[in-house]
């Protein structure tokens, strides 16, 4: 759904939609790249992380995932559930992902049980790629 001809015809260009936000953040946080997750933010987007961090702007929000991909998720993976997506407005869009959480550590380095997650973010069509204006990842009581 987000390959798309490339101006100077290269095929196969990934261009990501909102039907693919929710999965490129599982891929990317299972990859622990906390590069490729500021990337999908708008410069100034805020982001409250899963351990209840804050971020505001790009810089602040890679630093924050580089912290938790440093200490609880350094092994953790987001398998998807449950979604949704929801067009606000032309070129904004609301989206609710479901995942369950696994390999996060306790302080002792001990494995903690797989728990549910809720990310919530609205994307706003930027010129070469959907970007989140607000992301939120909270943990879910099951």
């Amino acid at each position: 759904s987000g390959n798309h001809p490339d101006p100077r015809g290269r095929i196969d260009v990934f261009r990501m939609t909102p039907d693919d936000f929710a999965r490129a953040f599982a891929i990317a946080f299972g990859a622990q790249d906390a590069d490729r997750l500021a990337g999908f933010l708008a410069e100034d987007a805020g982001v409250m992380t899963l351990t209840g961090g804050w971020a505001e702007g790009r810089p602040a929000a890679k630093l924050a995932f580089q912290a938790e991909f440093s200490g609880i998720f350094a092994d953790a993976r987001l398998v998807t559930g449950k979604g949704k997506r929801r067009e606000l407005a032309p070129g904004v869009v609301f989206v609710q992902q479901r995942f369950v959480v696994s390999g996060a550590k306790g302080p002792n380095g001990a494995d903690l049980p797989r728990f549910a997650a809720m990310l919530t973010a609205v994307l706003v069509s930027g010129v070469e790629d959907w970007q989140a204006a607000t992301l939120s990842v909270s943990g879910l009581a099951e």
